[in-house]
Order: C-alpha cells, then structure tokens, then sequence
C-alpha cells in the first residue's frame, strides 16, 4: 500500500466519523465539530490527491496546495461564525439547542391583549 492509499483511507475514514456525528448528535455545538470532522477529511483526500500527481515524477502543482490552505481558512471562519451564532442563540433563548420545549413548559409570547403578562 502506497502512503497515498493510506491517507486516503484515512480521509474517508475521517468523512465516514464526521457523517456519523452529524446525524446521531443534536447538539449544534457538536453538529459543528462532526462537520469539521468532515472537512478535515476532505482536505486530506485532496491534499493526497496532490501528493499522487506530485509523486508520479511531476513537479508538485502549487494549485492544489493554494486551494487546500484556502480551503482551511474558510473553514475556520466559517466555524468561528457558526459559534458566534450559537452563541447568540444561547444568549437569546438561555438555551444552545434548537428543541421545542416540552408541552408541560408554558411559553411566554408576550403581553397578552388584556394588559396583563
């Protein structure tokens, strides 16, 4: 087995655990760490799918590799604004989850049309 091989197995790998996370959890906080998962696995697919053409007696194509730290940075953003978010859901709702509450809880929807709260 070639070292290409073995990161590529690893890549899905990577995308196979992160799948998982994404639809068994229902924390949004862990919902974004699973998606991580998933796009640390995508950048090591591609990162090996540019090592195999490197490694095939080309020079290494500096594309891929612009494409790939590209790839990285968007997705730390991307990660920083979802949290952000989750936490203004938190700050918002008192709560991180996106769950109806259960039909015992009364919900307050404001001032009713008497006056009275």
């Amino acid at each position: 087995m070639s070292a290409a091989t073995v990161f590529g197995m690893c890549a899905a790998l990577l995308i196979g655990i992160g799948a998982y996370g994404l639809i068994v959890n229902a924390h949004p906080l862990r919902k974004i760490l699973a998606f991580n998962v998933i796009g640390c696995g995508v950048f090591l697919l591609f990162g090996a799918i540019a090592h195999r053409g490197a490694a095939a007696g080309m020079n290494g194509d500096p594309v891929p590799q612009a494409l790939l730290i590209t790839g990285i940075v968007v997705a730390f953003s991307a990660t920083a604004l979802a949290v952000a978010l989750l936490l203004r859901l938190f700050d918002a709702s008192g709560s991180a989850t996106l769950a109806e509450p259960p039909p015992d809880t009364p919900v307050s929807t404001g001032p009713s049309s008497d006056g009275r709260e």
